[in-house]
């Protein structure tokens, strides 16, 4: 799946995150602005939930499920990492589940490089995530990272679409004012296979 292809599968996905992570949009928008707040801040960040190691898998992670591209910046250009430490902080229900699958990711590359995940190569780290992306392709014996990555996934764009970046990415105009209306755009009504009866 093309970058692009990967981005635009999360976009119209980001409206599930918020339910299929169990968050509310309270959490979400706090989590933001902490994320928000760590970015900017010129001490830089110090995770509360994720150790060292942990925090530095959740960026290579984060930023393979959500690639700076050409569009806009990516996942941790958006402040993802750190609005997953937030939500993991306050969700003790979801800590096992993400830590778990934290372990799985670094038990798993062991055993096929003999290093952590975020010590082997692009390709290799991206070979472990091809065969948990898709859980009705995937082996059984993946079933944990398939779980993890897909609590993920809903995490980063829970993240990502609820930052400033992603609203951006997203090409949301709905707050913007719009002087006069015209009416939808001819090309737009042509695409659709409507037209205004005058």
């Amino acid at each position: 799946m093309s970058d692009l292809n990967r981005r635009e599968a999360v976009r119209l996905m980001a409206g599930i995150p918020l339910l299929a992570a169990g968050l509310s949009p309270g959490e979400v928008v706090r989590a933001t602005e902490a994320a928000r707040a760590a970015l900017s801040s010129a001490s830089g960040f110090l995770p509360r939930f994720f150790t060292a190691h942990e925090y530095a898998t959740v960026r290579v992670l984060a930023e393979l499920v959500i690639p700076r591209d050409g569009r806009s910046g990516g996942a941790l250009d958006a402040g993802v990492p750190e609005f997953m430490d937030f939500i993991l902080t306050e969700n003790a229900g979801m800590q096992t589940g993400i830590r778990g699958g934290l372990a799985w990711l670094d038990g798993e590359s062991r055993e096929r490089f003999g290093r952590d995940f975020v010590d082997v190569a692009d390709v290799d780290r991206r070979g472990i995530l091809d065969d948990i992306a898709w859980p009705k392709r995937a082996k059984p014996e993946h079933s944990q990272g398939v779980a993890f990555l897909n609590r993920f996934r809903d995490l980063t764009a829970s993240g990502f679409f609820s930052s400033r970046i992603g609203v951006e990415d997203l090409r949301y105009i709905g707050n913007t004012a719009i002087p006069g209306w015209r009416g939808c755009p001819p090309e737009a009504l042509a695409r659709l296979g409507v037209r205004y009866d005058g």
